[in-house]
């Protein structure tokens, strides 16, 4: 079939809930006094390690029998008591959750896998110590953090999120449960749109909320108040679909995500129509249509997007010129040093890489069969899976389950949209 005959063909893309707004929205119901429903939440392993972490603290979660809805019933105040919670690979959780504790009164540990051991804490562990804090950390201020709660203070503060903005999130979440207001500085914050949907989220709970001129952020105290809402679908996660109509000259719609989106990921649906793909964003869906044919020849900073630069580094070698990926040096220190292992699996792919702390560089090829590391990184896994639509058996992953970190069904549905995807054994 080609392109053209594929283009004609409309497919719609069953995409789950946001991981960033079901475990922000679990955080602020768990604030809130009184129960907040939230529909259509993604259930993968973060959001479920996200869930019983807050159930550890002693937030009460209902879940209907298809998981279709949580509710949430929080007490308005932190948690009070002693606890150990376990994060698993989860980062919001670990990075989230502190503040929350340390609002309330009590003692804490926070703790996870080893690749969550490894991923910092320090500038957290700082800013936490800033507000009256007592937090105790593992040499290097990794995880297990203890968390002696006895309140925080607010007040004004600079929070050092050069290495990532969850550490501003959590502080910012915590801020109404603060004695007094809490100011801070962001300083010059990575994937700056995260802390907008936090902002935006914080307000529809029902906080106060103000962006000065200066870019200070100052955070009222007082109480959350419970919401009912459902949970849009995933916008990193959408790249993947969105990237293979690309890549196979398809059209897929990925409906529930348009204008109206709060996720920033979104954006690299623009990414895609610089590499030449056709592009249709209305306010609530989001439609990609491959041309046949992928544009290169381009420098892109995906710094504020920087979850789905995988995504365009993966089908990179199929575009017609270079393509240059910049602002990323902070995804060094996500799940995986992912700028190095997408530039070291690109090139058992046959393609040229050239990296620098905080670029990667990939030169056009043609797929060679190859055994993807996937470093238990989700969206490695679910990168390499577009590229291997462009040669079907070429791309077998070495741990295809890590996906269910965000997208459990991510095979089945890729196979449904595209029969020709690869699904082998090792796929599932």
């Amino acid at each position: 079939m080609t392109a053209r005959d594929r283009s004609r063909t409309r497919l719609t893309a069953r995409v789950p809930g946001s991981k960033s707004l079901t475990n922000r929205a679990l955080l602020l119901a768990a604030a809130a006094a009184g129960t907040s429903r939230l529909r259509a939440p993604l259930v993968s392993d973060d959001t479920l390690a996200f869930r019983d972490a807050l159930i550890a603290l002693g937030t009460t979660v209902t879940a209907t029998p298809r998981d279709e809805c949580w509710e949430v019933t929080g007490t308005g105040r932190g948690p009070v008591g002693r606890a150990r919670v376990w994060c698993a690979d989860a980062g919001t959780a670990a990075r989230f959750l502190p503040p929350f504790a340390a609002a309330g009164v009590g003692e804490f540990v926070f703790d996870g896998s080893a690749q969550l051991r490894a991923r910092p804490q320090r500038p957290l562990v700082a800013a936490l110590g800033e507000l009256g804090a007592d937090v105790r950390t593992a040499p290097g201020a990794v995880p297990p953090l203890k968390v002696l709660g006895a309140g925080l203070d607010g007040g004004e503060i600079t929070v050092d999120s050069a290495m990532s903005s969850q550490y501003l999130s959590g502080l910012l979440m915590a801020a109404p449960l603060m004695r007094r207001a809490l100011v801070v500085d962001p300083g010059n914050p990575v994937s700056r749109p995260y802390v907008g949907m936090t902002l935006a989220l914080m307000r529809r709970f029902g906080a106060h909320v103000t962006e000065r001129p200066d870019g200070r952020i100052e955070v009222q105290p007082g109480t959350y108040t419970p919401v009912d809402m459902v949970i849009e679908p995933d916008a990193s996660t959408a790249s993947y679909p969105l990237a293979a109509a690309a890549v196979t000259g398809t059209s897929v719609t990925v409906a529930g995500l348009g204008n109206r989106s709060l996720q920033g990921d979104l954006r690299f649906a623009e990414v895609l129509q610089r590499a030449g793909a056709r592009v249709e964003i209305t306010d609530d869906s989001t439609t990609v249509t491959g041309t046949g044919r992928l544009r290169g020849g381009f420098d892109i900073d995906m710094g504020d997007i920087s979850d789905t630069f995988m995504t365009l580094a993966a089908i990179a070698p199929l575009a017609d010129a270079p393509v240059t990926i910049r602002g990323i040096g902070h995804s060094r220190l996500k799940e995986s040093d992912r700028i190095t292992a997408m530039a070291r699996n690109l090139e058992a792919c046959g393609a040229r890489t050239i990296e620098g702390r905080d670029w990667i560089t990939i030169h056009p090829a043609r797929p060679i069969p190859a055994r993807i590391s996937c470093h238990r990184d989700h969206r490695i896994a679910m990168a390499f899976s577009v590229l291997g639509l462009s040669a079907p058996g070429t791309i077998t992953l070495d741990d295809p389950g890590c996906v269910s970190k965000t997208f459990p069904g991510f095979h089945a549905e890729m196979h449904r949209l595209f029969p020709e995807y690869d699904a082998h054994e090792e796929h599932r």
